[in-house]
């Protein structure tokens, strides 16, 4: 009886915290493109999934000449009230950059908190963000850069 118990709870718990996501995050996961940077000139693939409650994980890989970076995010979301479809959210991240551009490349590991809009349009499956993204960098460019921005459209998987 114990045996059948336990994975009753699990299931059921599992449950429920997938209903608790989906009635907190605009949709359950997406794929989208990303334009990082100051510049927009790094471009990527984004996934993003909701967990528990107002818990989202967003994860990254963008490309650039000499350049590909990974980061995953960890980002808490909320609706914003009187506008359907409309979420804020804030996070941190790490990323992982590797640089080739000067003949003996480079690995930069760095973190990076963020503050931004999530709109899912309500009448079709994409959705768009905006954020801001500083980078703190903690090995060969260490210190804070401030210029970091991105924008991406997301197709809403479910």
């Amino acid at each position: 009886m114990k045996k059948l118990f336990l994975p009753l709870i699990a299931v059921a718990a599992l449950t429920f915290g997938a209903s608790e996501a989906k009635a907190q995050a605009p949709f359950r996961s997406a794929l989208g493109v990303v334009f990082d940077g100051n510049d927009g000139a790094n471009v990527g693939i984004q996934y993003k999934t909701a967990l528990n409650g107002p818990q989202a994980l967003q994860l990254q890989a963008a490309f650039r000449n000499s350049w590909v970076s990974l980061g995953a995010d960890w980002q808490y979301e909320r609706p914003i009230s009187g506008a359907e479809g409309l979420h804020w959210y804030a996070g941190v991240g790490a990323q992982v950059g590797f640089w080739t551009g000067d003949g003996d490349g480079h690995t930069l590991i760095g973190l990076r908190p963020q503050i931004g809009l999530e709109y899912k349009i309500p009448t079709i499956p994409f959705g768009l963000h905006l954020d801001y993204k500083p980078y703190l960098g903690l090995n060969h460019d260490k210190g804070f850069h401030g210029d970091g921005f991105t924008f991406g459209i997301k197709y809403v998987l479910k």
